[in-house]
């Protein structure tokens, strides 16, 4: 485990960590970025070759998550959310400003966690930055588009929440039925496009 990485870190190591045991033909289980730790769990007879190649990996410049060789997703949003008005008046913007600075700018997925699908997105201009609600709500819908502190994320089902909504996507991003169920996965880049 490493533990202490700045916002953003976690995604490059977990990226160059897997493409560097994949070109050393190092057997892993995987490779887990969370806000500022990676978590590596492999074979015990790797643990040597592991850690060796881990402390090959410079987060500072060369390792960068490529956005023409990661994946990407737009995301197409009504701005409509309950909060947008609240968001604009905290940040002193006006909403269609907060609409066109959250669709304007471009993510990285850094993480996933709190439920299955549901990934921590960096990217979010500073001016947008937030605390969580004070209170939560007890539901928050499918493909609610969402900010708090510096991430913005989409709920991808109902569930509990307390961020804070500016809007909603239909795309679907969580289908047990696909061999890959989550649609935003660590490194992903994302867009937001408004529906006029």
């Amino acid at each position: 485990m490493i533990n202490g990485l700045i916002a953003g870190e976690a995604a490059v190591v977990r990226t160059a960590m897997l493409r560097a045991c994949a070109e050393q033909h190092v057997s892993i289980n995987d490779v887990v970025a969370g806000a500022r730790s990676v978590v590596i769990t492999h074979p015990r007879d790797n643990a040597e070759v592991v850690r060796a190649l881990l402390g090959s990996i410079d987060v500072s410049g060369a390792v960068k998550i490529s956005p023409v060789a990661a994946p990407s997703v737009t995301l197409a949003v009504h701005y409509n959310g309950p909060d947008l008005d609240y968001v604009a008046q905290q940040c002193g913007l006006t909403s269609q400003e907060v609409v066109t600075l959250h669709s304007g700018a471009k993510y990285v997925v850094e993480f996933c966690g709190f439920s299955p699908g549901f990934a921590y997105l960096t990217g979010l201009p500073s001016i947008l930055h937030l605390p969580r609600r004070a209170t939560p709500r007890p539901r928050v819908p499918r493909g609610a588009v969402a900010i708090a502190a510096q991430y913005s994320a989409v709920y991808p089902r109902e569930s509990p929440g307390g961020w804070h909504l500016l809007g909603v996507t239909d795309h679907e991003l969580w289908n047990m039925a696909c061999d890959q169920p989550a649609t935003l996965t660590p490194g992903t880049i994302v867009s937001f496009e408004q529906i006029v």
